[in-house]
């Protein structure tokens, strides 16, 4: 069996992995980096989701690095794409005008800066990249971890390394090296939390979604009628306030039941778009909400249509967890018929804007998602297995109706810095969404530090936070940002022959380590200002 050794193996390339792996090849340290899926880039690639930042992400808010990224992802459309005179001169291009985010755009595009960031390492040589590979086992001595198997389609290789970076999008390093770890939601005895049930609901997660791109053009683009389009076109969730696939559902901040518009192509003004969290979760009109193409950003006749990217409340996948049960992989496919089984009714069904029926125009776009059966190559994963941490964060660190105008809880050992709601999509245990107003908050080191196990770090949505909290923690610049806290922090215990535990304990380690984050621009304090 082949064997792979470097300074760091960061196993998962999703935003996290990829930061993770740039801090430490910043560092002078060689990595190994896996990835499960033919593109790099996780929930803005792979599983298609445009970003979901903070409202102040222009200015401030997220590390140097993943500013860089963005500021990449707006050049290459202005080197590669033919804009508008008047979009290429916009300083804050949207390419896709979208309501969601400022910067709404194709997957593509992303994974292509993301290979621009991570190539000057490869051909040195210091930069190993398997993809796609998953992890299958891992080996363990006392607290340490000794090697993880990876599995690809040219077989089995082992990798080994100083450091273990778990940056899958469900921890799947954790039960593999039996490091501590919950799923699901804690019980209030355990957190405090104002939000959390009686009782510990292990099997209780967050929704995960299978999304897709279309547009919509002359002709019928009808799919096949998938083979579970009854049950779906039927499927009723309790609290819904209608059928699942429909135009109404609860409004995530009120749960008021409310229906939204549909309306494809609309000749609006990509560049008057305003997305802002602080103003409106931007959802009223689905096409615009996550349109990660605007054709009148780009020269006539370059765009036939606008492409939309859905990632809507009807594709929330209710029926079982993701992974920690033997029919994951039944739930997961069953989520992808769902995605098919969505656009099948908007296609056929739908009630549409100008009173007829349908919209077979609608055509799906698996050539920009990069999937074989047209959907996103990877399902949209909210919530993953998260360590038994040192610090575990929980609501009342960073809830606005908590901390009121004390800000979120500021920790001596942050290692950055992040903004989102509570955003909980409904669950497995058949809870609605539960959507919570959020101080700008901190991420503590003891969050990315295991209790017992010495090398294993985790770099994605696998850190000290609880079901609560993982929802405001799990979103694109928080991710990029624990993971590269959590690459410096082992390039740094590499550096100084120090553990984890002893930089958080080791008043004068810390301080170096810090120095070293904001050195390399990862901001760890708020100026003042108020969440939402």
């Amino acid at each position: 069996m082949h064997e792979i050794h470097a300074d760091a193996v960061v196993v998962g390339g999703g935003l996290g992995g990829v930061a993770a792996a740039l801090a430490l090849l910043r560092a002078g340290r060689t990595v190994v980096l896996s990835e499960e899926f033919a593109w790099l880039g996780g929930q803005l690639t792979s599983q298609a989701v445009p970003p979901d930042e903070p409202s102040w992400v222009e200015e401030f808010g997220v590390t140097a690095s993943y500013r860089a990224l963005r500021e990449g992802i707006r050049r290459y459309y202005r080197d590669h794409y033919p804009l508008t005179e008047a979009a290429r001169a916009a300083r804050e291009l949207n390419p896709g005008g979208g309501h969601v985010s400022r910067l709404c755009h194709e997957p593509r595009v992303a994974v292509a800066v993301i290979e621009a960031m991570l190539a000057g390492y490869r051909g040195p040589g210091r930069l190993r990249v398997l993809q796609p590979y998953r992890p299958v086992a891992a080996t363990v001595d006392g607290d340490r971890v000794t090697s993880v198997t990876l599995e690809g389609e040219a077989g089995e290789v082992v990798v080994t390394g100083a450091y273990i970076l778990d940056a899958t999008e469900t921890g799947e390093l954790l039960p593999l090296t039996g490091t501590e770890y919950v799923t699901g939601f804690e019980a209030r005895s355990e957190t405090g939390e104002p939000s959390a049930p009686a009782e510990s609901q292990p099997l209780n997660m967050q929704a995960v979604s299978v999304c897709f791109a279309m547009d919509h053009v002359d002709g019928d683009h009808t799919i096949d009628r998938p083979a579970s389009y009854g049950f779906w076109r039927d499927y009723q969730p309790p609290f819904w306030g209608d059928k699942l696939l429909s135009w109404r559902c609860p409004n995530p901040r009120t749960l008021e039941i409310m229906e939204r518009s549909f309306t494809p192509n609309p000749d609006d003004d990509p560049l008057a778009v305003l997305a802002d969290q602080r103003i409106s979760p931007g959802d009223g009109n689905l096409w615009t909400f996550r349109r990660i193409a605007a054709r009148r950003n780009f020269l006539p006749g370059t765009y036939a249509s606008d492409i939309t990217l859905v990632n809507w409340p009807m594709i929330d996948y209710l029926e079982g967890p993701a992974f920690g049960v033997p029919d994951a992989a039944e739930h997961l496919a069953a989520a992808r018929e769902l995605s098919k089984s969505v656009l099948y009714w908007m296609q056929t069904e739908a009630p549409r804007h100008d009173g007829g029926t349908g919209y077979p125009g609608l055509r799906l776009r698996g050539d920009v998602t990069g999937s074989a059966d047209g959907l996103a190559q990877a399902p949209y994963i909210r919530e993953s297995r998260r360590i038994r941490a040192l610090y575990t964060v929980t609501e009342q660190d960073l809830s606005l109706a908590v901390r009121g105008d004390k800000g979120a809880v500021s920790y001596p050992d942050s290692v950055g810095i992040g903004m989102y709601r509570i955003d909980l999509h409904p669950s497995t245990g058949g809870d609605n969404y539960l959507d919570v107003a959020c101080s700008p908050f901190e991420i503590p080191l003891g969050a990315l530090i295991p209790r017992r196990v010495a090398n294993l770090l985790p770099a994605s949505k696998n850190i000290g936070t609880t079901h609560i909290t993982n929802g405001a923690y799990r979103l694109h610049p928080v991710e990029w940002n624990a993971g590269e806290a959590a690459g410096a922090l082992a390039a740094f215990c590499l550096d100084r022959a120090a553990t984890p535990h002893a930089v958080r304990e080791d008043e004068a380690l810390l301080a170096d380590f810090q120095h070293r984050l904001t050195r390399d621009g990862v901001s760890l304090r708020w100026p003042e200002i108020v969440g939402y």
